[in-house]
């Protein structure tokens, strides 16, 4: 099982492109199964979750095919299609719940296992099951699956107006594809509205699909009878961008991070210029510069929905917080169990005290500097936070389990590396 090591202390100065974004290429991949004809996808990412993804949609009869340097996907849903998504691909990741809405609206039928992903507290798929419902699709769930069919006579799924309960990204995306083939409108009310999911739209208008509203929290569709292919490029990921943000204030320097927006990191970027960072939207990115974490202020803040402060930049802000000066409280609202990376960052020597879903930080500061150890990735988001830490800390830290951390981040050493960092990965 591979690790990472990690020398601390090191400023981070230079370059690095930022990848697509694994939250906009897992749905944009399953959208292919809404033609027949072929979709190409550019600058998606080489994560874990992107290679199930492709294992899953070629276990159904996909054709898949990679070329080009810069993540280039052929993939062409021709049939016959098996639509079915086995426990065994389905297991380790969450995402495979959006084939769900493709099959159903284009083969009038799927059979998908109950998902599985990270162990960061309840996300259920009742959501998806009414909402799916409401467009006229029988699911029943028996023996961990969810078997779903058009009842008999009908060809096509029909349009409804859906209210979820919470805000839902997945949920919002297998409706959005699921629509763009139902008889009528359908419109999304409570939609979420990350840029991932406007990023969905934009592919899915590409291919034919008639859609309005998307980046705000009510979307119209109206369906057509076909899909075509299309030529599309995977948006740069906003989370990837953000936690290298969170790497160069922590550790001092300076570095350009091509493809980042700033307008998908208004939240993140708020608060490190509160913290004393300085970040610039330039053009094709953003630049950083910062003095380093000990000459940083702590800073509050509580996770939401979009465009609100990211539940997903959650761990990477409070290990920047933990090496900042001062006392910072983080609250998290979206997953009641995704402060498990705590414990991990004490073990480097991180004042923090939890009360439920609230994290008190006292930052180390001018005064204490962390201290390497070997510490343990128990999710995607916590892994990166325990690197943002080995980084500042002083000797030697040892990362384990970090193929939670290549569910996430396409080659992230390599590009902390190339920054001027000292990590590498071993066996």
């Amino acid at each position: 099982m591979d690790k990472l090591l990690i020398r601390g202390g090191r400023r981070l100065n230079g370059e690095v492109n930022v990848s697509g974004a694994k939250n906009a290429a897992l749905p944009e991949l399953c959208a292919a199964l809404l033609t027949d004809q072929p979709v190409m996808l550019r600058n998606v990412p080489r994560l874990r979750d992107v290679a199930t993804m492709r294992q899953l949609l070629e276990n159904m009869g996909v054709q898949a095919q990679t070329h080009g340097e810069r993540g280039g996907f052929t993939l062409q849903a021709a049939d016959p299609i098996k639509p079915e998504a086995p426990y065994e691909l389905v297991k380790t990741m969450r995402a495979s719940v959006l084939v769900l809405g493709p099959l159903l609206a284009r083969f009038g039928q799927a059979k998908v296992s109950l998902p599985g992903g990270c162990a960061i507290g309840s996300r259920p798929v009742d959501q998806h099951i009414k909402g799916l419902q409401a467009m006229g699709a029988e699911i029943e769930v028996e023996h961990g699956y969810m078997i779903a069919r058009l009842p008999a006579g009908r060809t096509r799924l029909k349009g409804a107006r859906i209210t979820t309960d919470m805000v839902t990204v997945t949920g919002t995306e297998n409706f959005l594809m699921a629509a763009t083939l139902a008889e009528g409108e359908t419109i999304l009310e409570n939609a979420a509205q990350e840029p991932e999911i406007t990023d969905l739209a934009e592919m899915l208008i590409k291919m034919g699909a008639r859609i309005e509203g998307h980046g705000s929290s009510r979307i119209r569709i109206q369906g057509v009878e076909r899909l075509d292919g299309c030529d599309h490029a995977v948006v740069a990921d906003r989370i990837e961008a953000g936690t290298f943000l969170c790497a160069v204030a922590a550790t001092g320097g300076e570095a350009l991070l091509h493809h980042a927006r700033a307008d998908h990191l208004d939240a993140v970027i708020d608060k490190l210029r509160d913290a004393g960072v300085r970040v610039d939207a330039v053009e094709g990115g953003l630049r950083v510069t910062s003095p380093g974490a000990a000459q940083l202020k702590g800073q509050t803040f509580r996770t939401t929905e979009y465009p609100g402060f990211p539940t997903d930049m959650q761990a990477q802000f409070m290990a920047l917080n933990v090496a900042a000066q001062g006392a910072s409280s983080v609250t998290e609202t979206i997953f009641e169990n995704r402060f498990m990376h705590v414990q991990e960052l004490q073990r480097l020597g991180a004042r923090i005290h939890t009360d439920g879903r609230v994290a008190l930080v006292e930052g180390l500061g001018e005064f204490g500097r962390l201290s390497g150890a070997t510490v343990m990735a128990t999710d995607l988001r916590a892994s990166a936070s325990l690197v943002i830490a080995g980084l500042v800390a002083k000797g030697e830290t040892v990362v384990d389990r970090i193929y939670h951390l290549d569910r996430g981040y396409d080659q992230m050493e390599v590009k902390l590396r190339a920054l001027g960092a000292d990590i590498e990965r071993i066996q």
